[in-house]
């Protein structure tokens, strides 16, 4: 075939691709969807990295996935002129990553560990390979890695079709419910709708304004939960495990107070029968109260506070976008009534 054939085939591909590409995009912007960034080992690395900013620059905040969705970044950066750097994982038990701030002697600053009971209490394998992914990429990641994730940030800023969750091709294969061939394992992706979990660069979850005004969204999310509760074998830990368990966190917040760090407990809002399977199963003097007398930390506890105590969660679990925004707010001034000094507060 003569070269100038060659070209003509490229150049037609080129236009079939792009033209795909648009149509695509557009479709799903006509159908309301917006930009996700993928939450991936890579962009928790990026936020990892920032961790040794002062104290009175920055603040680190680490748990599940409630305080990824309670905490409101730009208002949190604007009441008080600092940086929130956000390293909760969604589904994992946030002791892993406290331990991996512990073991780096270069941490010292502002540390907030959200506690959500039945994950930070729970010391099961699922539970840490989220936290395991995430350090382990940090550790190792190459410069070349590095420049990609500049890369990927640029172009995921730009295409919704880019949220590889929900848009990828990958993503609809799963959606056909397909059984894996014998002897294969897969985890299968909880079907999650998309309209619940939207990852800004930030690392900040926001639900889309769809599913704070559709019940039949939040009632599937509703069912996820309660399969996942109706899933978890194992009872609340008690006696000499429950100990270990304290005096492990016990022994990483040491480590950072000891460098001249400071480290806070928050309990952020459930509602509606979750709170209630959690008040049954985690009673606060046995395990938020006794985390607190251990470790000698403050905490905050959303019950303790009017202007916290309350919120509804759509499903029970995470704040709206509006609720987060006031929570934030209020957070703030309670903390800052526990003497946590901003002084560069509204300077931004």
């Amino acid at each position: 075939m003569p070269p100038k054939h060659f070209l003509k085939a490229g150049l037609l591909t080129v236009i079939v691709v792009a033209a795909v590409i648009i149509c695509w995009e557009f479709y799903l912007r006509s159908q309301n969807r917006t930009i996700s960034y993928d939450d991936g080992p890579e962009l928790w690395s990026n936020k990892r990295a920032r961790v040794y900013l002062p104290s009175d620059k920055a603040t680190v905040f680490i748990g599940s996935s409630r305080i990824k969705f309670d905490l409101d970044i730009p208002t949190w950066n604007q009441e008080t002129g600092t940086d929130a750097i956000q390293l909760a994982m969604v589904g994992s038990n946030p002791c892993y990553l406290l331990h991996d701030l512990a073991e780096d002697k270069d941490f010292k600053g502002r540390l907030i560990v959200d506690v959500t009971e039945v994950l930070f209490f729970n010391d099961g394998a699922p539970f840490r390979q989220r936290p395991d992914k995430g350090i382990n990429f940090y550790k190792k990641q190459t410069p070349s890695e590095k420049a990609s994730f500049q890369l990927s940030q640029l172009l995921e800023s730009q295409f919704v079709l880019l949220d590889k969750d929900f848009f990828s091709m990958n993503a609809y294969l799963a959606k056909l419910g397909l059984k894996n061939r014998p002897g294969v394992q897969g985890n299968d992706p909880l079907p999650f709708p998309w309209e619940f979990d939207l990852t800004q660069a930030n690392r900040q979850s926001k639900m889309h304004e769809r599913f704070v005004k559709d019940t039949n969204l939040q009632n599937q999310v509703r069912m996820i939960w309660a399969s996942l509760g109706r899933a978890m074998k194992s009872p609340p830990p008690t006696g000499t495990k429950l100990d270990s368990i304290l005096a492990l966190v016990k022994a990483d917040v040491d480590k950072i107070k000891t460098r001249g760090g400071n480290v806070l407990f928050v309990r952020t809002p459930s509602s509606g029968p979750f709170l209630e399977g959690e008040q049954q199963g985690y009673p606060r003097k046995k395990y938020w109260e006794r985390l607190l007398a251990i470790t000698g930390c403050p905490g905050i506890h959303f019950m303790d506070y009017e202007s916290l105590a309350h919120f509804n969660c759509p499903e029970f679990s995470h704040l709206s976008p509006a609720d987060a925004v006031k929570f934030t707010k209020s957070f703030v001034q309670i903390l800052e009534n526990k003497s946590w000094n901003f002084p560069h507060k509204n300077s931004l």
